[in-house]
Order: C-alpha cells, then structure tokens, then sequence
C-alpha cells in the first residue's frame, strides 16, 4: 500500500479504476490504515507466539520455549515478513488492488479499535510536535520533478524532455540572460540617407525592426517589413511615411522572469520588446521566437546556420564570437558553461581571469581549452573553442 505509486494510482482512479479508487480512499487516511494492518498483524504473530509456545511446552517442556521461539521467528521472517513485503514492493499494485477487497471491510469491522489507536498515536504524536497535516512526502519540488523527468528517458523522447525541462527552467531565467545585447541590435536609422535604408529594409532577415536616430537610445518605434512592402507598392515610401506606420514602443524591464514574460506578449498582443534596466536605458531586444527556443531549442538543426557568432572549422575546433550569450551557445553547441554570473562569454572569460587579457592567451574554463584569438576595445572579440579536448572541471583550475 505504502509502495505504492501515487501519481500512478490517482491517474488509474482518475479513469474510473475501482480498485485503485477504493486503494486511494484508504490511502487518504493512512494512520487508519496502519492500525488495521499492524493490529491484525499483531493479533496474528502474537497468537501464533502463544499457540507454539504451549506447543514446545507440552512437547519439550520448559527447555522448549527457546526453541520454539527461535523457530518461530525463523518462520515468521522468512514466510509472513521479509518474502511477502517484498514481493508487494516489487508489484505493489498486483497486491495492493485485490488485498483492499479484504482491507476495507476489515477496516469497517474494527473501527472503534482502529479508532481507539489512532487517537491514542495521533495524540502523542501532537505531544511530539509532530502534525500529519505538515506531510509533504508525496509533493514533487522543481529540482525533484526535474529529476523525474530525467528518469523518464526510455518513456519521453530526448527532444520532449529536453522540451519539459526548458519549460520548467523558464521560471529560473529572466530577460536579461537571452537578450540581444544592444550593440548587435539591428535597426534603420531614420538619419541616414534613403537608398541606404531602402538596401537595409531589401535585405533584412527579420520581420520587425526599430527605427531610431543616430543610436538606439533614441528609438522612435517599431516597424513591421509586411507594412513598408505596402509604401514600396504604392510608391509612397519616405523617411516621413515610415515614421508614420511605426508601432508604439513596447519596454521589457530586464529582470522578468521567461514565463511571466511569455503570459505579457500574450496579454499585450506583441511579438519584439525593448529591454531596459532600471534606469529606463535600452539593453537589449527581446522576442517571443528568443522565448519558445529555450523549450523547443533551436528552429533550425545546421549549426552553422544557428547563429553568425559560431563558425566550426575543419580541425573540430569552433571560432566564437565573445559576445555571444552563453545560455544561447550552450543550446547551441550543447556545452555546460555556467549561467550564474556573467551573460555573455566575453564577460565569462574576464571575470575569470580577472584581468583584460592579450590575444594569444589560452584558458582552461570549466574544463573548455578556449584561446583568446582577438581582443577589441578592452574586450574578448573571439575565441577559439577546443571542445573535442573537454575535461570534467576539477574543483579549483590554475590559469594556463
């Protein structure tokens, strides 16, 4: 009974499983049914105790009580104890299901006995400090549900539970560790000439664009490609006119949480937002498409095309751009870089040397050999990445 698998016998019950709904009805009251359990199991071994020592004492005499005891043990262990029970925690539903028909009504019979104990237990219980109200064997935490779910390989696909545990980890990240940083932001800026904002709206690879002045401080809105083809038909197309069908800005403070910012595009009916700190200054840009690929990965499988910061080479090593996010190269590269501090991988490399390095310099970072190729404006620009050469980080690692 105790062996059992609750969610299992809930679902059975849920579908209308007689045996495992009577199973649960008893199971709702489990200080019951103990004590109609322990007080047949008692009654039993008691009375066998009795019945074989009058047994040894008219076949042996006194000598024989020993005997009999030894004996009887022996038996009850092996036949009544140690066999049965775990035979029912290997198949406890085979068990559990037909043995309730006896239980119940054994339960009904004795009542005011079980009743009797459990006041008695229950009261001495409360002396103890202990409430049965405070159980909680049978909630899952987060960390534990994510662990069921790593058991369930052979049950649940490699991709749908990759899928469980990204939606699980979105009440974990926030905006901030998915962004696009502001410096690779890609917008029109209305301060630039006509034929150069008509080349970047031709060849854009994305649906929805900000449109600022001179930087992206001063963003005047967001523009949908889908209304600037409609200017171009009609041959009405000015910086004016592209003002003009900009959408109202939509800001994103920076500490949401995934899953909350997932329920406000929905509410909000958008798609892109602008990520600000508590300042109010721009971060970074946020989508809906950034959101759904930390639980269904990455819409397209070449990792070349994944994304222009990782560029594979013929020797298996892998030429990064620093500023990549690491949760994104993570994803992408299947890597376990950590995600508790630094966002991006050039802020991971300075924060552990700290110190702004030299190009040249090689690093062993959480088991990675990773060389330092190019540093710009006091940054890491790119790195090469040895990722065949991984070793299993050991608790403290010497600079190298």
């Amino acid at each position: 009974m105790m062996a059992i698998n609750r969610y299992r016998l809930r679902h059975l019950a849920a579908h209308g499983n007689k045996a495992a709904q009577r199973v649960n009805r008893l199971l709702e009251r489990p200080d019951r049914l103990i004590g109609v359990i322990l007080l047949g199991n008692n009654f039993v071994n008691i009375l066998a105790s009795s019945i074989a020592t009058v047994i040894a004492v008219d076949l042996m005499g006194e000598a024989g009580i020993p005997v009999a005891a030894a004996l009887l043990t022996l038996i009850i262990l092996v036949f009544s104890e140690v066999t049965p029970k775990t035979v029912a925690a290997l198949h406890p539903e085979k068990v559990a299901f037909p043995f309730s028909f006896v239980i119940r009504p054994l339960l009904i019979l004795l009542y005011p006995l079980v009743w009797i104990l459990n006041i008695i237990s229950n009261n001495l219980l409360k002396l103890l400090g202990i409430s049965q109200e405070d159980s909680d064997a049978h909630r899952l935490s987060s960390e534990e549900l994510r662990t069921v779910v790593h058991e369930a390989e052979g049950i649940i696909s490699k991709k749908h539970q990759q899928m469980l545990l990204g939606i699980m980890d979105l009440e974990k990240v926030t905006v901030e560790d998915i962004m696009i940083p502001r410096n690779e932001v890609i917008g029109i800026d209305l301060n630039a000439p006509q034929d150069i904002i008509e080349d970047q709206l031709a060849t854009s690879q994305h649906t929805r664009l900000p449109l600022y002045r001179e930087s992206i401080d001063n963003v005047v809105g967001m523009i949908h490609l889908r209304k600037v083809i409609h200017l171009f038909k009609h041959e009405e197309f000015t910086k004016k006119a592209l003002e003009e069908i900009a959408k109202d800005l939509y800001f994103v403070p920076a500490g949401t949480p995934l899953s909350m910012q997932l329920l406000n595009f929905q509410r909000h009916e958008r798609r892109v937002g602008l990520v600000v700190d508590e300042y109010g200054d721009i971060q970074g840009l946020i989508t809906i498409e950034d959101i759904l690929e930390e639980v269904v990965g990455e819409f397209t499988s070449n990792p070349d095309s994944l994304n222009p910061a990782i560029h594979p080479q013929e020797d298996n090593t892998v030429l990064v751009d620093a500023s990549i996010a690491i949760r994104e190269l993570n994803r992408i590269m299947q890597w376990n870089l950590p995600t508790e501090g630094p966002k991006t991988l050039n802020g991971l490399i300075l924060d552990y040397l700290e110190a702004i390095p030299e190009a040249g310099i090689s690093l062993l970072l959480e088991g990675y050999p990773i060389e330092i190729v190019q540093v710009t404006n006091n940054a890491v620009k790119m790195v090469r990445v040895h990722p065949n050469a991984w070793q299993p980080p050991a608790r403290q690692q010497n600079h190298s």
